[in-house]
């Protein structure tokens, strides 16, 4: 892996987990919206990753990427919706209520978007931590020459 590889990588991660900020602070927002456009409450939004691996169909290619267990670094595959069952409160003067009162609110639990914002910033600290050292290495590489 060669010396601005490894700055991609953690580049390409920095991308990722502020995209996946991006979704849970979407998520905390929305944590009361009873109403949305396409109608029902609000749904939990995920982001999954994937890795990004070199697209090559040259064998010889594919070969040294998998001797060398090359990885470009991380991107969002897609952002799914949570489809489990929206929790049902019963609350006869809201708006959205039914006919027996009961509203139905959105599947999205605070304490569970909080340790996820936790995990990701972590996970961004530790892409800047990395992206850090390496241009560090690289600053002092390049002062040995002088």
């Amino acid at each position: 892996m060669s010396f601005f590889g490894s700055m991609d990588t953690s580049t390409s991660g920095l991308t990722a987990q502020r995209l996946r900020l991006d979704i849970i602070s979407q998520n905390i927002a929305n944590a009361n919206t009873t109403r949305t456009p396409e109608g029902g409450p609000y749904r939990r939004k995920t982001v999954l990753f994937e890795s990004i691996t070199n697209q090559s169909n040259n064998f010889g290619d594919i070969l040294n990427q998998k001797i060398n267990s090359q990885n470009n670094g991380v991107r969002v595959s897609q952002i799914v919706e949570d489809n489990s069952p929206f929790p049902v409160v019963y609350d006869p003067t809201h708006p959205d209520a039914n006919a027996q009162g009961y509203v139905e609110q959105p599947n999205v639990n605070i304490v569970t978007e909080m340790v996820n914002m936790i995990s990701a910033s972590r996970s961004y600290e530790a892409n800047v931590t990395a992206f850090n050292n390496m241009k560090s290495m690289i600053n002092s590489a390049l002062a040995i020459g002088k």
